[in-house]
């Protein structure tokens, strides 16, 4: 007999045995939970915020097994062995659960609690992707055997999502191993229960949608942090920092961040003190002003761990709010390798403690009082120097800190987020940090991937790993443009003659234009300077190349910020591997080289040098500071020719025809192309059947209004665009103070509708000329005022 039941309740439960919970979140996200006691303790997760809703479900018992129907699910539950399988309503087989287990912990600060295993069987040659930030270079991650804890280098969110549109979120915080063999098990190192959320979304964008909605949606940052953000580990004083400033704005190249690295604070045992009192920092005020006067923004580098000598660490420690494992200095003396006799005393907070977090923004504040733009949060691993698998055991605020270790960017991301909103209703907070975990999508935040090595090698990981970092639901991710450690690139230590050393050049032009087309552009490094003007000087062929990639950067502000709206408020995503748009192209499936850029680009970077030979670096986060000179390059640099000819393979997938932004050429998809890849540029590709609004040549992204733009129409099939513009900054878009103009394209016809403009915020352009350019450059002039008006386009 079926059964029809109506979830009125704030939770419903349907137990087939004492064990184990099933909790219909919607028709489309199940809630699982094993006990081996069948006591379900109310848990409060760190990472999920949504509830359930009311559903409709149909419960049947038939065969030993009771089956949950939904209008999009078929859960199905085997009473004797407890196995969970799901399928599509119409009964197509999603996944089935393997074998779970429970280990009793006996003895320490965990005891009482388990090591708690839950096993996936999975199809043979289905592909997965998520995870986390992983440098393995794959973009299908099924074969993975590895311990899931947050380092420097890669960080995990333990949540993947399947080639089939599910997803599973493991909602423990502890670390955990992966191993994918004849089934993928996942075997977290404390925790009470298995638990985790299954979801199906029927595509990739359905399960980032379906993640967002259990976890938090994506919140707007400020426009300007769109634009060019010049950095250097690190500017050792606010004159250096200032010449950056100055120094951009007079020779025309085009900015908006200038960040400062670590240090500002003296020595180590100041370490992160949040003040300005290195003495090559004495009037800091002064320096935060002009940086605002130049039409610049400031962002500073914090840190999840204080010195002995500071503030925060006096009032974190008379509270017992602060962590002994060691962690980075090591040394109180600023040299390397570091002296062990003199140990730095730093030590890191306890972010999971509100308290600790308040006191955290209680000394952050007052730089942000200063007028500070936007938080660099270092080290939001954290740092665990010489670790012992003991300090794991170590108590925070929540219980062992091994039972919430992977979450510790969650929380320190949180606090300041949260508390910066609370008393700023003018500037959207915006973090740029070297950790996240599943949910932090929901904070103003981007995760970087940490401290690279600059090579060839990692320039190709860093594409994969920030398409997979897309599709844990968190789409703001970026790079260090140029790799960090980047010393074998100079002929001694230290000389900067790296950056006339071609084979760094060339690397860092490419990795620059790959940077052109991830969510936060940012070029940042050691050893090596990353500032242009020490790449050649306009008409070399270099210093051009990376000069056009930023200017191309300001041009495409109107379609980046428009798509942020759309992650915003339609759980879209930036970079989105071509798994999301082609998943009927088998040959994309575990393509980590090419992605779209919002729905009209396929970039391809080039991550293979043509010019040069590569260069093997080997180095870590730890080894990269070792300091020794080369004698390579005794002889001089290798010779090139830039205005060589160069080709590069490129994919262009199957069920689109694609225009070369270049030329305009139009190809068919499903093919492999020798695609053009002079030193200006990388080969870039847009959709048929596109629309790209594109702004004009500027220093800094609101010098004026955008009240020419252009509008790039690639012919081929019907389709639409909605440019979205608000005040760049503050919350009214929250309000319905944004404006949207809907655009569409109608192939049959020939047509271009520019709709009637819905909404409007303080200072909106009433007025503007829209600049209509084909791919044979063909332009039509539209003058717009808000009505609706089309334009036929001759063929």
């Amino acid at each position: 007999m079926k059964k029809i039941i109506s979830i009125t309740l704030a939770l419903l439960c349907f137990e087939s045995m004492e064990a184990q919970k099933i909790t219909f979140f919607s028709p489309t996200v199940v809630h699982v939970e094993k006990t081996t006691d069948g006591q379900f303790a109310e848990k409060k997760s760190l990472v999920i915020t949504a509830t359930p809703q009311k559903v409709a479900v149909s419960v049947k018992k038939a065969d030993g097994k009771t089956v949950y129907r939904t209008n999009a699910l078929t859960v199905t539950v085997d009473d004797k062995s407890q196995q969970v399988s799901f399928a599509k309503a119409d009964g197509t087989t999603l996944m089935t659960e393997g074998d779970f287990a429970f280990t009793p912990i006996t003895e320490g600060i965990d005891k009482g609690s388990y090591r708690v295993k839950q096993a996936f069987a999975l199809e043979k040659d289905e592909p997965i992707y998520g995870l986390g930030m992983m440098q393995s270079g794959k973009m299908n991650l099924r074969g993975e055997h590895r311990l899931m804890i947050q380092t420097n280098l890669e960080d995990f969110t333990h949540f993947f999502q399947s080639i089939k549109g599910y997803g599973i979120y493991w909602d423990n915080y502890s670390p955990t191993t992966i191993n994918d063999d004849d089934t993928l098990q996942l075997e977290s190192q404390v925790g009470k229960a298995v638990d985790y959320y299954f979801m199906y979304g029927n595509d990739a964008d359905g399960v980032i949608r379906q993640m967002r909605w259990l976890s938090g949606k994506v919140p707007m940052v400020p426009r300007w942090t769109y634009g060019f953000h010049q950095s250097r580990e690190r500017y050792k004083s606010a004159n250096e920092l200032l010449d950056v400033v100055r120094r951009y704005r007079k020779m025309g190249i085009p900015f908006d961040g200038i960040i400062q690295d670590w240090q500002y604070w003296g020595g180590n045992y100041n370490w992160n003190a949040m003040e300005f009192l290195n003495d090559a920092f004495s009037n800091p005020q002064a320096m935060i002003d002009e940086v605002h006067q130049r039409h610049a923004h400031l962002t500073i580098s914090v840190w999840a761990s204080f010195g002995p000598h500071t503030k925060p660490y006096r009032e974190l420690d008379e509270k017992g709010l602060l962590f002994h494992f060691k962690t980075w200095p090591e040394s109180g003396l600023t040299q390397w390798p570091p002296r062990q006799d003199y140990p730095s005393g730093v030590r890191v907070y306890d972010c999971y403690s509100p308290v600790a977090r308040d006191i955290y923004w209680k000394y952050l504040s007052k730089l942000h009082q200063m007028g500070i733009d936007a938080w660099w949060m270092d080290s939001t691993d954290p740092d665990h120097c010489q670790f012992k698998d003991s300090d794991l055991d170590e108590k925070c605020s929540m219980g062992s800190w091994r039972s919430v270790r992977n979450a510790f960017a969650l929380m320190a991301v949180g606090g300041v987020d949260q508390n910066q909103r609370k008393v700023d209703s003018i500037h959207r907070p915006f973090i740029l940090t070297r950790s996240f975990f599943a949910g932090q999508q929901r904070y103003g935040a981007h995760t970087w991937s940490g401290d690279v090595g600059s090579s060839w090698q990692s320039l190709r990981a860093q594409v994969p790993l920030c398409l997979n970092h897309t599709l844990c639901a968190n789409p703001n991710v970026n790079t260090d443009i140029g790799g960090f450690f980047a010393n074998a690139y100079n002929r001694t230590y230290l000389d900067n003659t790296g950056t006339t050393n071609p084979q760094f050049q060339e690397l860092y032009v490419r990795w620059m234009q790959f940077g052109l087309f991830t969510p936060m552009m940012r070029s940042h490094g050691t050893e090596v300077y990353r500032e242009l003007y020490y790449y050649g000087k306009p008409g070399e062929p270099v210093y051009d190349a990376l000069l056009d990639a930023v200017k191309m950067r300001y041009r495409l502000l109107p379609y980046i910020y428009s798509q942020s709206w759309q992650v915003s408020a339609n759980d879209d995503s930036f970079m989105r591997p071509l798994v999301m748009d082609f998943r009927n192209d088998k040959n994309v499936w575990n393509n980590g080289r090419q992605y779209m850029f919002g729905h009209s680009f396929l970039v391809c970077p080039v991550v293979d040098p043509l010019f040069t030979e590569e260069k093997i670096v080997k180095t870590d986060e730890q080894s990269g500071w070792d300091r020794h000179d080369n004698n390579e390059y005794a002889n001089g640099w290798p010779t090139v020719d830039w205005s060589q000819k160069k080709l590069f393979d490129v994919y262009l997938p199957q069920g689109a025809d694609w225009y070369d932004y270049w030329t305009g050429q139009l190809y068919k998809g499903g093919q492999t192309i020798k695609a053009d890849a002079p030193i200006a540029h990388s080969p870039l590709y847009v959709k048929a059947g596109s629309i790209v609004p594109m702004g004009d040549d500027r220093q800094y992204s609101d010098e004026r209004p955008w009240d020419v733009l252009t509008l790039l129409v690639y012919p081929g099939r019907d389709t639409s665009f909605t440019l979205y513009e608000d005040e760049g900054d503050n919350f009214n878009y929250q309000r319905g103070q944004y404006a949207e103009i809907p655009m569409t394209w109608n192939e049959k016809q020939h047509l271009l509708t520019i709709g009637q403009r819905r909404g409007k915020f303080k200072g909106m352009l009433q007025k503007r000329v829209f600049e209509v350019k084909m791919p044979d450059n063909t332009i039509y002039k539209v003058a717009y005022n808000g009505k609706k008006t089309t334009v036929k386009i001759k063929r």
